[in-house]
């Protein structure tokens, strides 16, 4: 079982069909950690609004993080878009859990890292809320269509996991360039503040990378890769992926825009770090960064 000092997940999307409840609490139980760091869109309220669909292992999500918090873990809350409603109440603990619009979080070995969810930097969601639910709309179709193309994929007896969703980010330019404008603008703010890095989330991107000098961690998602990032005892950062089935060979994040380079125990500039899963072995180069 991994010895970790930190966990981070967002945009687990709780009372929706395409949160992956199972997998998040397998990732849980073998990452027991002192701190645990939701980053926004935990409960997802706008699909809530349409439908509320809720199964006994997303219950089971929500006690295991009270329990981690009761147990003297400390937990921290930065709501995001979609649990937006829970930011009436930033600066008040519910449960042992500290809610908070934005949290600072000094590693191991001293860096300060900035945590906000990550949609103050998406001008659609900003400034379109139409086109933003729209967006949602669509996604979620897709995750519908993803998992009937995975129980096909099952049927033919077919290996790997293969996601809708992620080909299309890496398809499609107007998502690329989505993705990339979303980066420097976060990036942009958090250097001009001072910190040494910044973990967010939102836009279902898992990535590190480093840019002159400033760590970008994006913890992906829970409803089509299932990424987290962890904190090593040393301080270290690192963007892990869990597994669809025990014993996955690791996949590789890449640069949708460049092919994928090995990796290095400390990226250069601009490069990406591999995907670690529960096996924590070399990555397969295959896939591209979500």
């Amino acid at each position: 079982m991994p010895q970790v000092r930190s966990v981070f997940i967002s945009d687990v999307h709780l009372g929706t069909r395409g949160c992956q409840a199972e997998r998040l609490l397998e990732f849980l139980r073998e990452h027991p950690s002192e701190n645990l760091y939701l980053v926004g869109d935990i409960v997802d309220f706008w699909a809530m609004s349409r439908g509320v669909y809720w199964t006994a292992a997303q219950n089971t999500v929500v006690q295991k993080i009270l329990r981690r918090a009761r147990h003297g873990s400390r937990v921290v809350f930065v709501p995001g878009n979609h649990d937006e409603a829970l930011r009436e109440h930033t600066g008040t603990s519910f449960g042992d859990i500290v809610l908070a619009h934005e949290y600072v979080h000094e590693s191991a070995d001293g860096k300060r890292y900035l945590l906000v969810h990550g949609d103050e930097f998406d001008q659609v969601t900003r400034y379109h809320r139409w086109a933003a639910l729209l967006g949602d709309v669509s996604y979620n179709f897709l995750v519908w269509v993803n998992a009937q193309l995975s129980r096909l994929r099952r049927l033919l007896r077919l290996s790997g996991y293969w996601s809708l969703a992620g080909y299309a980010k890496r398809k499609v330019k107007s998502a690329l360039s989505f993705i990339y404008g979303f980066e420097e603008s976060v990036i942009h703010a958090v250097r001009e503040r001072g910190f040494d890095g910044v973990i967010c989330g939102h836009i279902h991107a898992a990535a590190s990378r480093r840019f002159d000098g400033i760590h970008y961690l994006n913890c992906g998602d829970w409803v089509d890769s299932c990424t987290a990032v962890v904190e090593w005892p040393d301080g270290r950062m690192e963007v892990v992926e869990w597994g669809a089935t025990p014993g996955r060979v690791p996949l590789r994040a890449a640069s949708p825009l460049a092919p994928a380079e090995p990796a290095l125990p400390e990226p250069a500039i601009g490069e990406d770090v591999v995907l670690a899963s529960r096996c924590w072995r070399p990555a397969d180069p295959e896939l591209s960064r979500r």
